[in-house]
């Protein structure tokens, strides 16, 4: 499956649910860009988007299951959601074993390693900084703590008219 095969079919999964649906396609969106501004492989970049598109995957059993879609319990139900949704999709053994890593941490900002995972970090809070209203300090503190990339600092700044 090409990226948006994989796009159609996470659009079927979210079962109709569009705040589901946009959110996903705005974080995929600000990683593809940041991965392309920031130079990425080929490879890198294609399991960044595939992450990027699946990294909520966990949210409609979340709800039902918990109530909620706390970032802990994603991550903990993510991962084996997105190999069995992944198990057709033609990708190597290494690729969707590195999505389903990165599905399993979109919520932790410690012990990031490799540029694919700090990109969905970044691109993640910047369409949940939009959606959720975060304070102008919340962003303050998560650009000079968390925002690694150059692409990524512009793009929160630029998104939310922050000063340099």
């Amino acid at each position: 499956m090409n990226i948006s095969q994989i796009m159609e079919k996470m659009i079927a999964f979210t079962n109709g649910n569009l705040h589901d649906m946009n959110h996903f396609m705005c974080v995929w969106t600000y990683a593809k860009t940041i991965g392309e501004l920031e130079g990425l492989d080929r490879k890198t970049q294609e399991t960044l988007e595939i992450a990027a598109i699946t990294h909520d995957i966990a949210c409609p059993l979340c709800r039902e299951k918990y109530g909620n879609t706390n970032g802990k319990r994603q991550e903990e139900e993510g991962g084996p959601l997105v190999r069995s949704f992944l198990a057709d999709a033609g990708l190597s053994a290494e690729q969707v074993n590195r999505v389903a890593y990165l599905v399993s941490h979109h919520h932790t900002y410690t012990d990031i390693d490799g540029i694919d995972y700090q990109i969905l970090i970044e691109a993640d809070y910047i369409v949940n900084a939009s959606e959720s209203g975060y304070s102008p300090e919340n962003r303050k503190n998560f650009l000079e703590e968390h925002m690694k990339t150059e692409s990524g600092k512009r793009l929160l700044r630029s998104t939310f008219c922050m000063e340099t």
